[in-house]
């Protein structure tokens, strides 16, 4: 099938001697085309989504669960852009920042969970919007590698990317220029707001491509980028409760990812990225809401067991503070329920003597609780485990 190059966009030749990408407004002109393959992409995707949101309403405090995804999404979008920080590190850093060993880059994973669940926050007070973007940018740079790259504010300058700190004149891609950036930013803004005869999901996915080839950030656009994909379908209503990430599947999908991202720019080839991006819907989806159901079983599990041993509301509302804190000390297990130091000992004890938490640091002072049954449902799946291959590149940004 041939394709119209112009329906994405065209690289200009710039007065310093690089080529750059000046993306046309969206939606694509001709209009996108699913096949027979991509429209059945859409229905399985929408339907994961719909047993996804209903899941939620069965879950007993879906907010409990939800810090949970959120730091697993930090983990892996982080990861995306070269980051060490496990899902652990950021459990345990959350519990004492001051703990040794972590990794240097654990506090952006951190800024990255701030960021979510401030714009999440945000949305109920502002629409989403170029504003609430450089809100959520000023959240995810603050204090940590890239501060010094005008954290919340759009690019004065040229950026690039390519693999390795590379110089502009060998960069894989070159964003618009400054003055095109921002007429395109207009163009963008206005396709997040307009009512179009395009299917929810479509527009999500043409929306994070077109961000992506702005890349109106001196650093951080990737992850800006996932997470307008959550934000966008939570501001939609397809989704009531932020319960969708992509960033585990873009992850595994690593090469497949950015290969698709070029071949919209290089070939207009929309149609290949929707597959692409629907599947990754309809699988994050489906894996989401089995997690939910083994979420609320290993509730209801644990609850009948502890209310079979005869043991107290202590103790069950101790079980619903590790579902929202997985890793706990006595410290803040105390503070939580209002108890003393002591009782908050006997209740963990009482708690890892049942099996449901283990006491992970081995030591007689300063010890920390994981609640292991929990935890392991936001673990990589075995298949997966170590088949990640990440092709780093890098953001850069100069005066050309």
């Amino acid at each position: 099938m041939s394709r119209d190059i112009s329906r994405t966009g065209r690289y200009v030749q710039q007065p310093a001697g690089y080529r750059a990408f000046i993306p046309a407004p969206l939606p694509p002109d001709p209009p996108v085309h699913l096949d027979q393959s991509g429209t059945s992409l859409l229905s399985r995707a929408d339907q994961a989504i719909g047993r996804l949101d209903g899941i939620a309403e069965i879950l007993p405090n879906p907010d409990l669960f939800l810090a949970m995804y959120v730091r697993r999404e930090a983990v892996d979008s982080s990861q995306i852009e070269g980051t060490q920080s496990t899902l652990e590190d950021v459990l345990a850093f959350e519990l004492d920042p001051r703990t040794r060993d972590l990794p240097d880059d654990v506090e952006e994973v951190v800024n990255y969970v701030r960021a979510m669940n401030y714009g999440l926050d945000r949305l109920g007070s502002l629409p989403l919007s170029l504003r609430l973007i450089r809100e959520i940018h000023a959240k995810l740079l603050q204090g940590v590698r890239g501060a010094d790259r005008t954290p919340g504010e759009f690019r004065t300058s040229q950026n690039w990317i390519g693999l390795g700190r590379v110089p502009l004149a060998r960069a894989t891609f070159v964003p618009p220029p400054v003055h095109e950036m921002t007429q395109a930013l207009a163009n963008f803004e206005q396709f997040l707001h307009e009512s179009r005869d395009l299917p929810a999901l479509v527009q999500c996915g043409l929306a994070h491509v077109q961000f992506e080839t702005i890349h109106p950030f001196l650093d951080g656009n990737g992850r800006v980028g996932r997470l307008l994909i959550t934000f966008l379908l939570v501001h939609q209503g397809i989704l009531h409760r932020p319960l969708l990430y992509l960033s585990t599947y873009l992850k595994y999908h690593h090469a497949e990812y950015y290969d698709r991202l070029m071949a919209v720019r290089n070939e207009g080839n929309w149609e290949g990225w929707l597959r692409f991006f629907l599947r990754g819907v309809a699988e994050t989806a489906e894996e989401a809401t089995e997690t939910a159901r083994a979420i609320v079983r290993l509730r209801e599990e644990h609850r009948s067991l502890l209310q079979e041993f005869g043991l107290g509301s202590n103790e069950l509302r101790l079980l619903d503070v590790l579902f929202q804190r997985p890793l706990v000390n006595i410290k803040l297990v105390s503070s939580l329920l209002d108890v003393a130091h002591a009782t908050a000992s006997r209740l963990l004890d009482r708690l890892a003597g049942l099996g449901f938490v283990d006491e992970i640091t081995g030591r007689q002072r300063d010890r920390v609780y994981r609640y292991t049954p929990y935890w392991r449902l936001f673990q990589e799946p075995e298949s997966l485990a170590g088949q990640a291959t990440l092709v780093q590149t890098t953001e850069s940004g100069a005066e050309p």
